[in-house]
């Protein structure tokens, strides 16, 4: 009997070393970088038994079965886009001076810059939520709705009350909600939008056998689209401690935008892409073009993810910082570049660019807060400045190059948002926009304390070899 048993355990260690042969034949062709293939050929060669389940849950680079399901959906896609073309078209713009540097980005976003948009910046949680519920009350046929956390606190409840008055009404609702970001959501708050005629839909990051344990590939996108008229994009997502309100956090700096114009046309077919992944339908929407009578502003929708062809957020990142003359400004709650974009830093400041990168002074997680010190010798010594925002929690991602482009979206300048995560990003050419940004930003960075490369280089060595091990996991943060 204990030969039996030993026959078994024996079989069992044969097939894990077997499964860790052909994980690193597949890591060998798909892993983002040779050092990332050869970390994860060696361990899952010499032990399977952790490695492989790390690898399946952590290091693959590519969401193969949004990639399949994008393909399904493209037809549909397609359709509607070959159909809005010729409308389209009439409000397509090559960018001139300054801006023109910029044109490239609509091949990385295989969307058009468009202009007859008015973009209104929405300055932390109160501004943006009266803003979207102010829309949502104007609603005739449908509201889009998705975020990558909702909470059942006072501002989600506040939201599934609103959603529930107008499904009441008869408007049309489609919710979709990332089950990782939302893992603390309650299935009764889900179920109560259920019965009354809403769409609320997880994401499904495990969606399909080979993702049951992928929590990597997460949709970070916040947009709300209403009646294809209106879009909101930005940083917040629906929570208590967005509004403000958590006592560990204070206030939150955080900032949304309100879109009107063609831009919404795109913003919306970005939606469709992930709700199709997640219903495998495609509900009949409103495709009319409608410029805004407020302004007439270029804007590139650029939504960027794990099932792109090319690596999309970091190489926008990086050219953005590469086409900048006399300023980049980039402010993020996380910054765990890649090596690209900190040589573009790098060459930047060298250029004589005014680089700044704005983080927050208070953490919320904790190892990409002690992963960021480690950047700053390297890049504080070539002139890039750090500064830390004092009042409460920063969570704005912007960038802002010259007088020429601003961007408000969803995504950090980390490794995560570059590689990993589903996000949005709203590019305008607008001097006017261009302009608004600068001013808020002004406004930030008087509420900012410079951080120095002494906060790493001063610090005992147990600190430093904290910030050392927490940048080793700078691919996945």
């Amino acid at each position: 009997m204990e030969a039996h048993y030993e026959n078994i355990l024996l079989a069992l260690v044969g097939c894990l070393h077997l499964l860790g042969i052909m994980s690193g034949l597949y890591a060998l062709f798909t892993a983002r970088s040779s050092q990332g293939a050869i970390a994860w050929i060696m361990s899952m060669v010499t032990f399977p038994y952790l490695a492989v389940p790390l690898y399946w849950i952590f290091g693959r680079n590519r969401f193969q079965g949004y990639v399949r399901a994008r393909r399904e959906g493209d037809k549909e896609i397609e359709t509607i886009s070959r159909e809005l073309k010729p409308y389209r078209s009439n409000f397509d713009v090559s960018l001139d001076g300054p801006q023109a540097r910029f044109q490239m980005l609509e091949k990385l976003a295989k969307t058009p810059i468009v202009e007859g948009n008015h973009a209104q910046l929405l300055i932390n949680g109160d501004a943006t939520f009266e803003a979207i519920f102010k829309a949502m009350d104007q609603a005739r046929d449908y509201i889009l709705v998705q975020f990558f956390i909702i909470h059942d606190d006072r501002i989600g409840r506040d939201l599934k009350e609103k959603l529930l008055a107008k499904a009441a009404q008869g408007v049309r609702i489609f919710l979709l909600y990332d089950e990782i970001g939302s893992h603390k959501l309650p299935t009764e708050y889900v179920d109560e939008l259920l019965h009354a005629g809403v769409d609320a839909r997880a994401f499904h990051t495990t969606k399909g056998w080979r993702n049951q344990f992928q929590i990597n590939f997460r949709n970070h996108r916040k947009i709300v689209v209403v009646d294809g008229k209106v879009a909101f994009v930005g940083g917040l997502n629906v929570g208590d401690e967005y509004m403000g309100r958590d006592p560990k956090f204070g206030k939150w700096r955080d900032t949304h935008c309100r879109f009107e114009g063609p831009c919404v046309t795109l913003v919306q077919l970005s939606f469709m892409e992930d709700w199709y992944w997640s219903a495998h339908t495609m509900p009949k929407l409103d495709w009319t073009i409608r410029p805004s009578e407020k302004a007439n502003m270029p804007f590139l929708t650029l939504p960027t993810g794990p099932a792109d062809e090319l690596e999309s957020c970091n190489l926008f990142f990086t050219h953005a910082i590469h086409r900048s003359r006399k300023r980049i400004w980039i402010v993020s709650p996380y910054f765990v570049p890649g090596d690209e974009v900190i040589a573009a830093l790098q060459l930047a400041a060298l250029r004589g660019v005014d680089v700044r990168v704005m983080l927050p002074l208070k953490p919320d997680h904790k190892v990409v807060y002690m992963a960021s010190f480690s950047y700053l010798p390297e890049l504080e010594s070539l002139g890039v400045k750090f500064y830390r925002y004092q009042p409460g929690f920063l969570h704005q991602k912007i960038i802002l190059v010259d007088d020429a482009m601003a961007s408000v979206g969803t995504a950090n300048c980390d490794n995560r948002s570059f590689r990993l995560n589903f996000e949005i990003s709203m590019v305008g050419f607008d001097p006017v926009f261009v302009r608004s940004v600068e001013e808020m930003l002004e406004q930030d960075f008087a509420q900012c304390v410079r951080c120095t490369a002494e906060e790493y280089t001063g610090r005992w060595i147990g600190f430093k070899a904290a910030v050392r091990v927490a940048r080793l996991f700078a691919p996945i943060l």
